[in-house]
């Protein structure tokens, strides 16, 4: 299927062979995204097609309220303008186009099965004489014929959004290509990553729940900054815990992608020294946390039951992980890395003698960054 930005640029190109004047189209669709409301796709006669991202919040200002966008969606009809006949009444965007060169606009919903707001295609002529009559209906004809095809790419784009944002981009990728069957997996050898806050249960009790939820989540934006930064992909959120991985499917590689677990645990301590900063000027109590890192071979693939999954690493190094970062608070440091991580990295670490991990038979060797 091709892309929406490919797919109208052939389009329109389709359309002015046709002879319709088209000079300018836009289509606004609305998104199921974290960050973005809408995305746009602009095309211009002889020029590409631009992906325009309307971010959330973009409704309440003035670039939509009062434009022909709005009235075309809400109301639900065809909303036309003659460029020559404005007035300072009419929104910016028109007086825009026709100091630009435009000369006929004209905006019309998209009526498609789906729930929510209404796509939106605009059109602009620099043609003297406007569109015709019979312009205007061949144009509406088209936006109807367009629903089908502009519905799949909705339908895809939020399923895209929803397996990247709840499951990230490589295993979203995965799941999208068919990797949903129990029990289906792949082992892989990888750098393992696991952090969360220190005293959060205590946090809990004291703090108002919504200064929780905001330490929460700009702790963990941090966590997710540091590691996308470097290479790293976050797997899931347990509470407070963040539990990622870094890709070392080739022992060539795994001395450079240890050092890139071992940035983004430096940009990490260094933006919550930063945060922390923040946070005494105003009296709030500092952010506290632990890393643990280690190298080994887990399985990569899905768990669950037969109708509720979960996409994950299983394996006795993720539990060496979930371990080293225990053992950060009993220790003093933030971080904690196995004796293969050190091995591995060509970053000097220094050696905290060997210790009892939970569930592991024999005392293990612990590093930690260098002062």
């Amino acid at each position: 299927m091709l892309r929406p930005a490919a797919f109208i640029e052939q389009l329109m190109n389709r359309v002015l062979q046709t002879g319709i004047p088209v000079w300018r189209a836009y289509i606004g669709l609305q998104l199921v995204h974290p960050q973005l409301q809408a995305m746009g796709y602009m095309w211009r006669r002889g020029e590409r097609v631009q992906e325009i991202a309307r971010a959330w919040g973009i409704q309440f200002t003035p670039a939509y309220i009062g434009s022909p966008l709005q009235a075309a969606r809400e109301q639900g009809r065809l909303v036309r303008h003659r460029l020559a006949n404005l007035t300072e009444q009419d929104h910016v965007l028109l007086h825009e186009l026709r100091a630009d060169g435009g000369v006929d606009y004209m905006a019309l919903p998209m009526h498609i099965r789906r729930e929510g707001a209404l796509p939106v295609v605009t059109f602009a002529t620099d043609n003297r004489l406007g569109f015709s009559d019979e312009d205007v209906a061949d144009l509406t004809r088209l936006v109807d014929l367009m629903g089908a095809v502009t519905e799949m790419h909705i339908e895809h784009s939020v399923a895209e959004t929803v397996a990247n944002t709840y499951l990230g981009p490589e295993v979203g990728q995965r799941v999208l290509n068919g990797a949903i069957r129990r029990g289906e997996g792949e082992e892989i050898r990888a750098v393992l990553w696991f952090s969360d806050l220190r005293d959060f249960t205590g946090m809990n009790e004291r703090l108002p729940a919504a200064e929780v939820l905001d330490l929460l989540n700009n702790y963990l934006q941090l966590v997710g900054d540091a590691l996308k930064t470097h290479g790293g992909e976050i797997l899931k959120f347990i509470g407070d815990g963040v539990m990622a991985y870094f890709p070392a499917e080739d022992a060539l590689f795994l001395p450079m992608v240890t050092g890139q677990a071992v940035g983004a645990a430096r940009q990490l301590i260094a933006d919550i020294e930063a945060a922390n900063e923040a946070r005494a000027t105003v009296g709030h109590e500092p952010v506290r946390f632990g890393v643990g890192l280690h190298v080994g071979d887990v399985t990569f693939g899905n768990v669950g039951t037969e109708d509720r999954l979960d996409f994950t690493v299983i394996g006795p190094a993720v539990n060496r992980a979930s371990r080293l970062e225990g053992m950060t608070k009993a220790l003093g440091v933030k971080v904690c890395a196995s004796a293969e991580f050190n091995e591995a990295c060509q970053v000097p670490m220094k050696s905290l003698g060997k210790h009892r991990l939970r569930g592991v038979p024999a005392p293990v060797e612990i590093f930690t960054l260098p002062d």
